[in-house]
């Protein structure tokens, strides 16, 4: 078990301290956030767009209980294709992925699902560095090919609370430490 420790207003807080088991007594201490089905940002570069369909088509029934943000085209191909509710931002290139990139900072995403081809430089790239950069720092996980994705997808803790609180909580401390 990896002991991560953060000051705080209570205290120290340990990864114990915000474990489950400790998980009403912090809550309580730091507000925990009121629980909302998770948020899924979905992009994915032109050559990667019709990937990332046929995966949400074939993961619809988990993913019509969560939250789904999309970037521009991606957002459209996918709600014209499943006839889920995607709230969708621009198009990646004009700020779609600055816009998902604010919404990690803020912790306002739980897992990012972003299908890119490393086989096509595109103009944004610097955008899309940042994007990854910003899920690694903020420690969202992310799935960048199918693969990935299925294992995201199919973990217990894609609607566990209590770990996508705790995530938040720690991210918090963090910030403030």
């Amino acid at each position: 078990m990896v002991n991560y420790s953060f000051p705080s207003p209570v205290g120290t807080i340990t990864d114990r301290a915000a474990d489950r088991s400790y998980g009403m007594c912090v809550a309580s201490a730091l507000h925990w956030p009121q629980m909302t089905p998770p948020h899924v940002a979905l992009i994915a570069h032109d050559g990667c767009k019709d990937d990332l369909t046929d995966w949400v088509l074939y993961n619809r029934g988990t993913l019509a209980q969560c939250e789904l943000i999309a970037t521009g085209t991606t957002g459209d191909r996918i709600a014209r294709a499943t006839g889920l509710p995607v709230r969708r931002l621009l198009s990646g290139p004009i700020g779609g992925d600055a816009q998902v990139g604010a919404m990690l900072a803020e912790q306002n995403l739980d897992h990012l699902v972003f299908f890119w081809d490393p086989l096509t430089t595109q103009p944004h790239d610097v955008d899309v560095k940042a994007l990854l950069r910003l899920a690694v720092l903020h420690n969202i996980p992310t799935a960048c090919n199918r693969a990935s994705a299925d294992f995201l997808i199919s973990s217990p803790l894609l609607f566990d609370s209590g770990h996508l609180g705790r995530r938040k909580i720690l991210a918090r401390l963090k910030s403030v430490g």
